[in-house]
């Protein structure tokens, strides 16, 4: 526990010192007007409270990232620990705000047309194609697990597809509405379950004290199938240290902040709070690995059993509730992000019903055909998530390129984003070159090729930084 103890104080402090001097290095302006009040529409530009939009936040990035990924990377032994502690801190809150503080910048932009500012109008159009395939690929991935759950917990007449429907109706919903009218009051609801999950974990912990790995032991594989730490865990643990997604979700709130100096606590501290509670889970999932075995890989089996244990019946429904509430809340704004992105390139205005049918049909209609095709077997569905976690950090990488160019272009500190964009190129490059759904090269084959991709988009940085 005392690893664990110190991670937990790490993210804390990683909060309230590295959060503040990034926030420095951005250059934070209180008295500039936000996009929420110079293009204020009712739809997605209006602001909103401070409390209201760090919620909003947390659940559009949390999905099942930090529960269901932070489970399946705690196989990987306490080197997950790190990760999440580094990945979050140095990479993903850092990923996150600066994403945030450029789309305030940029009139509540979002994530491509940033990202074209800055590497390239070739470039803008492959983002919006890109961006607009993951939030599909999310919209997919996040409706069919809570429906599995919902399910379980609700007479046998109201089956998993009967709640693949009801969600798919809410994303509907979610999507077209005005930003204030579903997302704003439901959000914090769901908020407070996943957050009482994530608590009542974290004190069971304690209570029951389990033998958990310390970094004393050293960072052993400890996987059963013996998969690679590298790159294979840091693609698990995405969103609980990392995520591109997360790039497409704070341009939405930026629309909506009341003034820049709230970007710290809002796209930074929501980030860090994600890795908290990835942490708590990745420990419980050790506890539960040990008492049982790592021959469970269906990370919703392990949730049920932990918070049912941990917390009794009543607090394990309001847990699983968490666990319900966050994908799903990441899907509907999925979609709202890919709606607005396909207006941005457009320049089509959003505030009539009309404009936001037009763009959201077709997304709803390839997003069906694709959960109907994932759910005809469960290797279908399987193949897809391992597509959207390489596309979503792949996502990432790109998006800590474009802040590197915008730093060294203002003179200021670039290294905070060019290391995470090194090592996340690394990752992403040995993933696809090693992974079964990608070239299925041999390991040492993959590092070699992933090296000089990673030391070729260097140079190229620096070649073009010079001109």
């Amino acid at each position: 526990m005392i690893s664990f103890t110190c991670c937990f104080i790490a993210l804390i402090v990683g909060y309230f010192v590295y959060g503040k001097f990034i926030e420095k290095i951005a250059g934070i302006d209180p008295k500039r007007l936000t996009p929420a009040y110079a293009k204020q529409d009712g739809v997605d530009y209006l602001p909103l409270p401070t409390w209201k939009i760090f919620m909003i936040q947390f659940l559009n990035i949390a999905g099942l990232g930090p529960i269901f990924g932070a489970i399946l990377g705690a196989k990987f032994g306490s080197a997950s620990f790190l990760w999440i502690v580094l990945g979050s801190i140095f990479a993903g809150a850092t990923h996150d705000f600066l994403a945030g503080f450029l789309s305030l910048r940029k009139d509540g932009a979002s994530l491509p047309e940033i990202v074209g500012m800055y590497l390239g109008d070739r470039f803008k159009q492959f983002m919006r194609a890109f961006t607009i395939v993951l939030m599909v690929l999310v919209g997919v991935v996040f409706v069919a697990g809570p429906a599995g759950l919902l399910a379980s917990l609700t007479p046998e007449s109201l089956d998993t597809m009967f709640w693949i429907i009801v969600i798919f109706l809410y994303y509907v919903l979610a999507t077209l509405l005005p930003i204030d009218k579903i997302i704003g009051k439901v959000y914090p609801l769901f908020a407070i379950a996943l957050l009482f999950m994530a608590v009542g974990i974290f004190v069971m912990l304690y209570v029951h004290h389990p033998d958990l790995p310390e970094f004393t032991d050293g960072f052993a594989n400890t996987h059963p199938q013996g998969l690679p730490i590298f790159p294979i865990m840091f693609v698990s643990i995405a969103c609980g240290a990392i995520s591109g997604f997360h790039a497409t979700q704070s341009p939405l709130m930026a629309r909506c902040l009341k003034s820049e100096k709230h970007a710290y606590p809002v796209f930074y501290g929501a980030m860090i709070t994600e890795g908290i509670v990835a942490l708590i889970w990745a420990a419980a999932a050790t506890y539960f690995f040990h008492e049982n075995g790592m021959g469970e890989n269906n990370a919703a089996v392990i949730v049920d059993s932990i918070t049912k244990n941990w917390l009794g019946a009543v607090g394990g429904i309001l847990a699983v509730l968490g666990v319900i509430a966050a994908p799903i809340t990441s899907g509907d704004t999925a979609f709202r992000s890919a709606r607005l992105i396909v207006a941005d390139f457009l320049k089509m205005e959003q505030k009539s019903m009309a404009k936001r049918l037009l763009i959201s049909v077709p997304l709803f209609l390839i997003s069906i055909a694709i959960l109907v095709y994932s759910l005809k077997d469960q290797a279908g569905f399987d193949m897809i998530w391992r597509y959207f976690a390489w596309t979503n950090q792949t996502l990432a990488v790109f998006t800590l390129w474009a802040l590197s160019v915008y730093l060294r272009q203002e003179g200021k500190l670039y290294i905070v984003t060019l290391i995470p964009a090194l090592f996340m190129t690394m990752v992403c490059s040995t993933y696809i070159f090693v992974a079964p759904e990608g070239f299925g090269l041999p390991y040492t084959l993959s590092i070699v090729i992933a090296s000089v991709i990673t030391l070729a988009v260097w140079a190229l940085f620096i070649y073009k930084g010079r001109k």
